[in-house]
C-alpha cells in the first residue's frame, strides 16, 4: 500500500507515438489536504476511489489505497467534490520493464504534460526516453490536488 513514484515533465509529444494505450480521466477531490487526499476518478469506463497520505522526504513514497467503484457511483461523488475537477488524457507507454503514465492536462491545466514512473523501490533504475525532461518529484505544484486548487495556466 506504499506507492513510490517519480514524475518528470515532458520535452515534446513524441511519446504518444510509442503509447500502447490511452484513457480519459476526469478526477476530483473529496479531501485534498496533503495528509489524506481523497480522489474521486472516472478512468475510461471505470470509476476509482482512492486515499493518499504525505509524502516522504524524498517525494517519492506515500501511502496509497485504491478501490474500483461502480461507474455510476463515482460520477456521483465527482457532484461533490471541491472545486476544481481535473481533466487529461493518460497515454501509456513501455519503457524496459517499466512503464511510463504520461499526461496531457486540459482546461485551466492545458499545456502541462507531467510523466510518471512506478517503481519497486525508490532507488530502482530504469530507462529514460528521449521526451522525458526535468525531474519534479516532490515538488507539490505538480501534485494534481494542487493543480485542482492552482491551475498551470495560473503560475
Amino acid at each position: 500500500m506504499i506507492e513510490i513514484e517519480r514524475k518528470f515533465l515532458v520535452k515534446n509529444e513524441s511519446f504518444k507515438a510509442v503509447a500502447f494505450a490511452q484513457n480519459h480521466i476526469a478526477q476530483g477531490y473529496l479531501s485534498s489536504v496533503p495528509e489524506r487526499t481523497v480522489r474521486v476518478r472516472i478512468k475510461g469506463n471505470k470509476g476509482f476511489l482512492t486515499i493518499k497520505g504525505n509524502s516522504n522526504k524524498t517525494g517519492m513514497s506515500r501511502f496509497e489505497w485504491e478501490k474500483e467503484i461502480p461507474i455510476t457511483e463515482a460520477k456521483a461523488l465527482l457532484l461533490l467534490c471541491e472545486e476544481g475537477v481535473i481533466e487529461k488524457t493518460r497515454f501509456e507507454i513501455k519503457s524496459g520493464n517499466h512503464t511510463f503514465e504520461v499526461d496531457e492536462f486540459y482546461g485551466k491545466n492545458e499545456g502541462l504534460i507531467v510523466a510518471e514512473i512506478e517503481l519497486n523501490t525508490e532507488t530502482d533504475s530504469f530507462d529514460k526516453p528521449e521526451w522525458l525532461g526535468a525531474e519534479v518529484t516532490g515538488d507539490i505544484r505538480y501534485y494534481n490536488a494542487y493543480l485542482s486548487k492552482i491551475p498551470f495556466q495560473k503560475w
